[in-house]
């Protein structure tokens, strides 16, 4: 902030400043008044006078200041499923009310230090090859390699610059011709029901080593195959007892971050089936309870 004496002839001035009126009293001779680094608590209002000797300007009309916190952009990808050689569009939207944001875009790997992380740093993130854009959508093209993973956005504007956080991350399935790595559902059935057991199976192909079994839900994704799904092998994962909880997508990522084919994964109650049993079931007990009567 600047204040400026109208008028006011030779330069001898000193200054003073002010927050919210007299309230608070800024010690500061210098026509200039930075606040840097800006926090929150730096909101209010703002005046200056001059000061030369006894002699006292008029005291400046008020300047508010506001300071919000870091603003959340939100990523958006359409379309989340691809078929190979289709181009797909990201969206990064950060507050309406401003403009004059870059956007810097990014897609997740397995952790590396030196890479920017996500907060839990289960994923670093690695910048895109045209990492910032003026504009807020950017188009990815897969051509070859699957472009299956994780995708963050961040905008950034000044000088210096200011960042916003990280958006959530998104995830985008883009089918492979050749996939490192496949992943097999038995049984091998589009609709799952509640208190069956389900085995998924990760296949690696070539150099590739490790496994790890993912899911992504509209929240979140994390590594899985708890101790609480109670079978564990090399290769597969059993969900002893499905539960409407564990639908999502799932797929198998190798350890050096390569990604199989994606199953969509959906667990409902009980079948018709199964109702129609339960029902001749108590038909069944109840007739065969008067009988016996």
């Amino acid at each position: 902030m600047r204040c400026d004496i109208q008028g006011g002839g030779d330069t001898d001035w000193n200054y003073r400043w002010y927050k919210n009126s007299p309230v608070v009293t800024l010690f500061s001779t210098k026509t200039e008044y930075r606040i840097s680094p800006v926090y929150m608590s730096n909101s209010g209002s703002y005046t200056c006078e001059g000061v030369k000797g006894n002699k006292f300007s008029k005291t400046s009309e008020a300047v508010q200041l506001t300071v919000s916190d870091q603003p959340q952009p939100v990523l958006s990808i359409s379309p989340q499923w691809l078929n190979p050689g289709d181009s797909v569009s990201l969206s990064c939207e950060v507050d309406k009310t401003s403009a004059g944001w870059r956007f810097s875009w990014y897609r997740t790997v397995p952790y590396r230090a030196g890479l920017p992380s996500l907060s839990d740093k289960s994923y670093s993130l690695q910048p895109l090859s045209d990492n910032v854009t003026c504009e807020d959508s950017y188009t990815l093209i897969p051509a070859g390699p699957t472009h299956t993973g994780g995708y963050v956005c961040r905008a950034g504007r000044g000088d210096p610059v200011y960042d916003t956080f990280y958006s959530e991350p998104q995830f985008l399935w883009s089918g492979d011709l050749q996939p490192s790595a496949s992943l097999t559902v038995n049984p091998n059935t589009t609709q799952h029901f509640t208190s069956k057991s389900l085995s998924l199976i990760c296949e690696l192909k070539g150099n590739s080593t490790g496994w790890r079994l993912k899911r992504h839900t509209e929240t979140a994704w994390r590594s899985e195959c708890p101790s609480t799904w109670r079978s564990i092998t090399k290769s597969t994962c059993t969900i002893t007892s499905l539960t409407t909880w564990h639908s999502g997508v799932f797929w198998c990522e190798s350890g050096s971050g390569e990604n199989s084919n994606a199953v969509n994964i959906t667990v409902n109650g009980m079948s018709i089936v199964q109702h129609s049993l339960i029902f001749h079931k108590c038909m069944y007990n109840n007739m065969f309870n008067s009988v016996t009567e």
